[in-house]
């Protein structure tokens, strides 16, 4: 398995791009606890992340991307149970049992339960890759995303079950879903957030959701021009740390916002907003280049690889990057509701860290099971 590893064709601009990412989050996450005790020591803990994860990248490259997905079934199994063990004994963090602790460590199920369904599907459109694209096909690659997906619900984690839907949708789009059939869900999913946006404003309680989470859509549609705190302060406050930032921002550690700590999970949801106060439009378009050159080669290496399973997992891993990026950014910029996504990369958080990782060690293994890398 490990013998005559092509390393000519590793990857290093993506590895570069992650390196970069990495570094530049774990030095804002210095900034953004803002001398907190009870935060300082989140700093180390991501560092720790920082240097597995790169490991992590080798180990998983050097082994076949194939071998994951030979024992595709045992990951499935376990991260299942993971999942239904979470809904019952997990920590409660926003009204949902998101992790385990161990010891001082925080095991999010959930963030490897997006890699586990990007092999998994990657699997099956390997597998099925000579059949017709119709409903069964589609049928098909919908039952084994929506084990993950109905856990995840029930835990209730909806920002996570949008991210799983949107990964589910973009490789059903990658290998051929037919354009009537991304036509009949696209009209599905408008009458499902219809649906859900008109009875979270009027107020009626939708099953397996926390009020909170129709709370943030009613706060986001309607907000309330006289609130100074409560649910909207954390995006206000983000708004203004963003403004006052400029071009080239109020320096590393001296973003008022930040450092006077108006800014609520800062390291985390918000970070976007402390970058932008301390570096300005310049930093935030410097973190957002960055996020855009790992997404532009995963994407590459989907288009070099030698089978459909390659391409799949490439792609998977692309969407997952992109979505969970723009839509942290969106509610930096208040341009969607509040969903708790973190940003790629930057953002603490070691299980999220270590599950990207893995997805780039899987991106690495396709790219170097191909051909050299063009530049």
């Amino acid at each position: 398995m490990l013998r005559a590893i092509p390393w000519r064709y590793f990857d290093f601009w993506l590895l570069g791009a992650v390196v970069l990412a990495t570094a530049f989050g774990t030095t804002m996450i210095r900034s953004a606890v803002a001398g907190n005790e009870v935060l300082l020591p989140l700093i180390n803990r991501q560092i720790y992340f920082a240097f597995a994860g790169l490991v992590l990248i080798f180990v998983v490259a050097a082994i076949d991307y194939r071998f994951w997905l030979a024992i595709y079934r045992p990951m499935f199994l376990v991260i299942v149970a993971f999942l239904v063990t979470l809904t019952g004994f997990g920590q409660t963090a926003f009204g949902a049992q998101r992790w385990f602790q161990v010891g001082v460590l925080f095991l999010q199920p959930t963030e490897f339960a997006k890699i586990v369904s990007i092999l998994v599907l990657a699997r099956y459109f390997d597998a099925a890759q000579h059949r017709p694209r119709d409903l069964q096909w589609v049928g098909g690659a919908i039952a084994w995303a929506s084990v993950i997906i109905i856990l995840i619900l029930l835990q209730p984690n909806l920002s996570n079950v949008v991210v799983l839907t949107v990964i589910l949708m973009s490789m059903l789009w990658f290998n051929g879903m037919q354009m009537k059939h991304i036509m009949l869900f696209g009209i599905l999913a408008l009458i499902l957030v219809a649906s859900f946006v008109a009875l979270s404003v009027a107020g009626i309680r939708i099953p397996f959701l926390q009020a909170y989470q129709q709370e943030r859509i009613v706060n986001f549609l309607l907000p309330d021009p006289d609130a100074t705190f409560g649910a909207t302060y954390n995006v206000q406050q983000a708004l203004i740390a963003i403004g006052s930032g400029g071009l080239f921002g109020a320096g590393y550690g001296y973003g008022t916002q930040t450092q006077l700590r108006f800014l609520k999970v800062r390291h985390t949801d918000f970070i976007f907003s402390a970058i932008s106060e301390e570096f300005g439009l310049v930093g935030a378009l410097f973190v957002i280049l960055v996020i855009v050159l790992i997404i532009w080669r995963c994407l590459r290496t989907a288009q070099l690889a030698r089978d459909v399973a390659g391409m799949s997992i490439a792609y998977g891993v692309a969407t997952l990057i992109f979505f969970q990026g723009m839509v942290n950014i969106g509610v930096n910029l208040n341009i969607v509701p509040v969903s708790g996504l973190p940003l790629p990369f930057i953002s603490y958080g070691g299980s999220g860290l270590t599950s990207l990782m893995l997805g780039i060690g899987l991106v690495e293994s396709v790219a170097m099971r191909y051909k050299p890398l063009d530049f």
